[in-house]
Parts: C-alpha cells; sequence; structure tokens
C-alpha cells in the first residue's frame, strides 16, 4: 500500500477548533484491523526572538473501549468549572483584546526591584545572626 493510500485510509473524518494561539484537531483514524479511534492533538504556536514561529504539539489517542468514562469524566470536570467559576473567562491573557506588554523575563527594573539587589545588603553584619 502506498503511503498515499495509508494518508487517505488513515484520516477518516476530521475537525479543528482555532482557540487563540492555539488549535485543536479531531481526527477519526483507523487501525491496521480498521477499526475506527480518535485522536486529539492540541497544536500551540510560539514565536523565536528572530520573528520566526514553531509549532509545539501534544496528541491524545482515544480508543473505542475508553469512550464512556473519557466522555463521563471530561462532562463531570467541565460541569465542575463552569458551576464553580460560570462560563466568564477571568484571566487576562484568554480575553480576545488582551495584549502582554512585555515578557515577565525582559520585565524592565523597578525601584521595588532595584532596591532589592545584592549591593544594598552590604550593611548585613554576620554577628548579628
Amino acid at each position: 500500500m502506498s503511503d498515499k493510500d495509508m494518508m487517505e485510509k488513515e484520516e477518516i473524518f476530521s475537525k479543528v477548533l482555532r482557540a487563540g494561539r492555539r488549535t485543536y484537531f479531531f481526527d477519526v483514524r483507523s487501525t491496521r484491523a480498521e477499526d475506527y479511534y480518535l485522536t486529539i492533538t492540541e497544536s500551540k504556536k510560539f514565536t523565536n526572538d528572530d520573528g520566526s514561529f514553531y509549532y509545539k504539539k501534544h496528541k491524545i489517542y482515544l480508543y473505542k473501549e475508553d469512550f464512556d468514562g473519557f466522555k463521563e469524566i471530561l462532562e463531570e470536570m467541565t460541569n465542575y468549572i463552569i458551576d464553580e467559576k460560570g462560563e466568564e473567562v477571568i484571566s487576562e491573557r484568554h480575553q480576545k483584546d488582551f495584549k502582554k506588554e512585555y515578557d515577565d523575563e525582559k520585565a524592565p527594573a523597578t525601584a521595588a526591584s532595584a532596591s532589592t539587589s545584592p549591593e544594598k545588603f552590604t550593611d548585613l553584619s554576620f554577628d548579628d545572626i
């Protein structure tokens, strides 16, 4: 069987969910025995310092024998979150108009951070300990 035939046989049905810089792919695939299973892939876009970008992917393989348990727990967990916190998104990062001013690692020095620099601890005496 050619690679093209394998690809056509492997992907049976697909859906995509775009969610900000994350994309979720739901793919029904076929096993060698011609049974079906589901793959869920999270693809997250990252940007390098030079402006180029790359993707990190995480994949879950879900087989028919696990559907009921997975569906039950997923529903329980999502209901718990909605019941406890409601449907409103609380995190700023998840707001559509959120713009990050700077990376935490590259944050500009503030007066507070300057006052805790090692040079400011020179008046400490080990006799005090």
